[in-house]
């Protein structure tokens, strides 16, 4: 792949991060998620690429855009898999909440799982833990692997765990081994990233969380050195059928290069609303600001880009 092309996808994720922070804290989690949607869609357009969607806003039949299997670009360059989220936390920006993102991941075409839209149990460490977790090894072992890779005391340890019901038995093991917990409402794409960044202080992430949002993480991983694994939770029979079908053991732990192949793939987003990551979009008459990362696994590559954009004269580009 051509490497500008992790500038180029840098400027959908801003697009669709400046049509959705309009929608902060107002309730509308639907039209937040429209208009990055669009947004994403129209700058898709005009970068150099024959891509095809792999993991979107669900079936042709479900999503008027960025469905599973439309293709995406100008026509032009590398052929390629895309894996979209454009707003990544649509009840975090309804609330004014931390972390929301606009997502892109590409890679060669047939890089990319197509994960089906399950729920998926992950584990996720950055680079000095790679190697060392086991999502199938009891968790105190998995804490001890992280904490010893990380010179910390296991009370040091901070785990980041999605704040749900079904998490309950997770939380209460994790709180008798005594580790730090950083519960979050939504968002773990950015949960998994934090584990590569030391000013995060998050050390892992574990529980269940969406399929298509592990592939997502997956990429930016593989870009920054750590690793993800996951087993898929078809939750009915439908779903046990749909991964009979797509040839998935939902037995199987789901390593690195069974999510992302090959040795290139890019990662970019944006933030949405505050992170420990990336700062949210913030409008000023008539400039909005961005701050994004984007990631590139063939040079390891890692830029923080900060962007000030005249929303006059480009509103095609960022509100519709």
């Amino acid at each position: 792949m051509e490497r500008s092309l992790s500038i180029e996808l840098v400027r959908v994720t801003e697009a669709a991060a400046l049509a959705s922070a309009r929608w902060m804290g107002r309730g509308k989690k639907d039209e937040a998620d429209d208009a990055a949607t669009t947004a994403m869609r129209d700058v898709f357009d005009t970068i150099p690429m024959k891509g095809t969607v792999v993991i979107g806003e669900g079936e042709m039949d479900e999503a008027p855009m960025l469905y599973i299997g439309e293709k995406l670009g100008n026509g032009y360059g590398p052929r390629v898999d895309v894996a979209v989220d454009p707003l990544e936390g649509t009840d975090i920006i309804s609330i004014g909440g931390w972390n929301a993102l606009s997502v892109i991941a590409i890679a060669d075409h047939g890089n990319l799982l197509h994960a089906p839209d399950m729920y998926m149990n992950k584990i996720a460490v950055g680079p000095e833990a790679v190697g060392l977790i086991d999502i199938d090894a009891p968790l105190i072992d998995n804490i001890k692997a992280v904490a010893k890779a990380k010179n910390k005391d296991i009370e040091d340890v901070v785990v980041t765990v999605l704040n749900r019901p079904k998490h309950e038995k997770l939380i209460e093991e994790l709180r008798d081994i005594k580790v730090r917990i950083k519960l979050i409402n939504d968002g773990d794409v950015a949960g998994a990233i934090n584990t590569a960044f030391d000013h995060t202080g998050v050390d892992l992430l574990l529980g269940e969380g969406g399929a298509p949002e592990g592939v997502l993480a997956a990429v930016a991983l593989k870009c920054l050195g750590g690793e993800i694994q996951g087993k898929l939770l078809p939750s009915n029979d439908q779903e046990l059928s749909r991964c009979q079908g797509m040839g998935l053991d939902v037995q199987r732990v789901l390593r690195m290069d069974d999510l992302v192949k090959g040795d290139d793939a890019i990662f970019a987003a944006t933030g949405v609303t505050d992170g420990e990551l990336l700062k949210g979009v913030q409008f000023k008459g008539d400039i909005g600001t961005t701050q994004s990362l984007v990631l590139r696994s063939k040079s390891g590559t890692v830029r923080f880009i900060d962007g000030r954009h005249s929303l006059v004269k480009k509103p095609n580009l960022v509100m519709k």
